[in-house]
C-alpha cells in the first residue's frame, strides 16, 4: 500500500482493500504498519503525537465495519494513544464479526536515522501472543520485531499458524546502490527463517513509495516486496517493489502438521538449557585448560 498525506483517504483505501481482498477469497487481511499516514518517524516532532488515537477508536471502528461486511479477519495497525504521554505502535486483531479479538503493542522499538521510533513509541508491555479468531490462531508482530527469533518462537509456542508482520521498511536512497540488495535479502531471509524454525506460515506486509518528511531530505524509498512464506520457508507469492498489490496465499494446516512431523524442531528444543536467553549479554564460559 502507498500511504498518502490524508489519513481519512488512507483509511478509506484500506477499507476498500479489505473488501477487494475478501472478494478474492482472503479470510484474513493484514494492512501495513502505520498505514493511516506517511511514515512520520523520519523526524522528531511533538506535534505529531496528535495523530495518535485510542483503541477502540476511529481506525478500529471503520475496519471493524469492513471486517464484518467482508466476513474476514483484519489486522489493523494503529498509532495508539494509551494515556497522555504514553503512545504505542500497535496492531489490533479484528475478528470477522467485527469484534476486537486481540491487541499487540510493538515490543522492539528501533532508533536509526529516519526511523526515530523511540521518540514516539513506548515499548509494548503485553508480551508476545497468538489470538483466537474465526479462522484459527494467528499472531501479529510489527516490523522491527521481525529481526528477533525469540518473538516468532514465543507466538509459535502459543499455537499461531501464521505470523503476520505489518511493516514500514525501505532504503535511504543514498544507500540503495551500495547496500540495497543485501538489506532486502537479509530482511527476506530472516523471516523465511522464522517460518522454517517454527513450522509456521509467515506473511509480511510492507508499504511502497518514496516518502519525505521535508523537501530538503532524501526521504525513505519503501521497498514493498511483501511476501508469504510456507512452513519450509518457500515463498508462495511476492509483491513488486514499486506497486500497490493484494497478495493472496492459502494456509494449509495439514502442511504445518506434515512439516513439523518431519522437522520436529519444537520437539527437540532443550528448554532446560536456554536460561541465558534472559540475559542482555553472556560472557563466553571458560574452557578448562585454555586461557581466556
Amino acid at each position: 500500500m502507498a500511504c498518502g498525506a490524508d489519513p481519512r483517504a488512507n483509511l478509506q483505501k484500506a477499507s476498500e482493500r479489505v473488501a477487494q481482498a475478501a472478494g478474492q477469497g482472503a479470510r484474513v487481511v493484514c494492512l501495513p504498519e502505520l498505514f493511516r499516514w506517511p511514515y512520520f518517524c523520519q523526524r522528531e516532532d511533538v506535534a505529531l503525537f496528535d495523530l495518535a488515537e485510542p483503541v477502540p477508536g476511529p481506525s478500529t471502528q471503520a475496519l471493524s465495519r469492513a471486517a464484518r461486511m467482508a466476513r474476514a479477519v483484519v489486522i489493523a495497525p494503529v498509532f495508539e494513544r494509551r494515556a497522555p504521554g504514553v503512545y504505542h505502535n500497535s496492531a489490533v486483531v479484528i475478528d470477522s464479526t467485527g469484534k476486537l479479538a486481540g491487541l499487540y503493542r510493538k515490543m522492539h522499538i528501533p532508533d536509526d536515522p529516519g526511523y526515530y521510533e523511540k521518540f514516539y513509541f513506548t515499548p509494548g508491555d503485553l508480551g508476545f501472543h497468538a489470538f483466537d479468531t474465526s479462522v484459527g490462531r494467528i499472531a501479529p508482530l510489527i516490523c522491527w520485531d521481525q529481526w528477533y527469533p525469540e518473538a516468532a518462537r514465543l507466538v509459535a509456542l502459543e499455537g499461531a499458524s501464521v505470523i503476520f508482520y505489518p511493516t514500514a521498511i525501505g532504503w535511504h536512497p543514498r544507500e540503495k546502490r551500495s547496500f540495497g540488495k543485501a538489506q532486502r535479502d537479509a530482511w527476506r531471509t530472516v523471516q523465511r527463517g522464522h517460518a522454517i524454525a517454527n513450522g509456521v506460515y509467515v506473511a509480511v506486509v510492507n508499504r511502497v513509495g518514496l516518502e519525505k518528511s521535508s523537501r530538503s531530505e532524501a526521504g525513505i524509498e519503501f521497498w514493498g516486496s511483501s511476501f508469504i512464506a510456507d512452513p519450509q520457508g518457500v515463498v508462495m507469492t511476492e509483491a513488486s517493489a514499486d506497486r500497490e498489490e493484494i497478495l493472496i496465499g492459502e494456509v494449509n494446516l495439514d502442511r504445518v502438521e506434515d512439516v513439523r512431523r518431519n522437522w520436529p524442531f519444537l520437539r527437540d528444543r532443550r528448554i532446560d538449557a536456554y536460561a541465558g536467553l534472559a540475559r542482555r549479554w553472556a560472557d563466553m564460559p571458560r574452557v578448562p585448560g585454555k586461557k581466556p
